[in-house]
């Protein structure tokens, strides 16, 4: 059970592994199976392994509530993983929840103040501050142009010239990527000269990991947020500065940090495309308004009567959007 997506079966020594697919949409919309008979729920399990190997995209993941979630990267995308599912991989009766979408913590402007924790035994203190990250570097950081596998000196490059980021910042102080070792936030070291500094440096990465995973707004992902660790305080007995004394001020240092910074949400839009005849127009706008939806642009398409309009949609009111249009 090691290969979860694709892999490559090949007879030569030294061949390249063929490439994962890279998708322009990201798995947002999530909805929750439970099997109708308890005595099904094994094959629904072994219904969803399969699933999740047949479709590149889509993820099924088990809450800490012991519900499974399949999350699709849209309404249809999500129908038809669960119709697969039905019929083909488990092949029993199963009740689906609602579909729900994720969204992300982030903030929109510096902490206004340094954040300060304090270990359980009072021994160490973490300051941090929180700033917003450009999006544009959010996405290069997602794209892995400035990623955690990016190559350290081209990407110290980019992010001198191109975000206006101190060199020797870029070059050497930026710890950990997160979630999941390479989301869209970072911790950055803007200490000087402390002691035993290089020792907690996992501890509080961790830490990161674990704050980034699930934010304090509504236990999603944080995105596009850098931490900057001010200063510390360290015991000078190791024994003191353990894992346990470390990484839970670092923890709810990052909330604090974020929770002082204008935290908000980002959420998940769809960018449609809509052709219609010039007269059904009035309709597209009325159910865009209706749903939050905004259209940026309108092309006649030459010599038919038809209209081609871009707009973008916010997914959480796609839902049956399809059906009203």
């Amino acid at each position: 059970q090691y290969i979860l997506k694709s892999g490559t079966i090949t007879t030569l020594e030294d061949a390249h592994n063929i490439a994962d697919m890279k998708y322009s949409v990201s798995p947002v919309v999530k909805v929750a199976v439970k099997a109708k008979d308890g005595k099904d729920l094994p094959k629904l399990v072994e219904g969803l392994k399969k699933l999740s190997k047949s479709d590149p995209l889509v993820v099924c993941t088990t809450e800490e509530s012991g519900e499974h979630v399949i999350a699709g990267c849209g309404e249809l995308h999500v129908e038809i993983c669960l119709k697969d599912l039905k019929d083909e991989y488990a092949q029993c009766d199963f009740i689906v929840s609602d579909p729900v979408v994720s969204y992300r913590d982030t903030v929109s402007e510096e902490s206004n103040q340094t954040c300060l924790a304090k270990s359980p035994n009072k021994h160490n203190r973490i300051y941090l501050k929180a700033e917003p990250m450009d999006e544009e570097l959010s996405k290069a950081i997602e794209d892995g142009a400035v990623g955690p596998k990016a190559d350290p000196k081209e990407r110290a490059k980019i992010l001198t010239d191109k975000f206006d980021w101190d060199k020797q910042v870029a070059q050497t102080k930026i710890w950990c990527y997160g979630p999941e070792t390479d989301g869209a936030n970072l911790v950055v070291d803007a200490t000087v000269g402390v002691q035993y500094l290089i020792e907690i440096k996992e501890h509080v990465n961790s830490a990161f990991q674990w704050a980034t995973k699930e934010g304090p707004l509504c236990e999603e992902n944080m995105r596009g947020i850098r931490f900057n660790l001010m200063d510390v305080t360290l015991h000078t007995d190791a024994i003191h500065r353990g894992a346990g004394q470390i990484m839970p001020p670092t923890r709810r240092c990052c909330f604090a940090a974020e929770l002082t910074a204008k935290p908000t949400l980002q959420e998940p839009v769809f960018l449609v495309e809509i052709t219609c005849p010039q007269e059904a127009m009035s309709g597209v706008y009325n159910c865009m308004n209706l749903r939050r939806g905004c259209v940026f642009e309108e092309n006649q398409r030459e010599g038919t009567p038809l209209v081609q309009v871009k707009a973008h949609l916010p997914v959480s009111e796609s839902f049956g959007f399809v059906a009203a249009l």
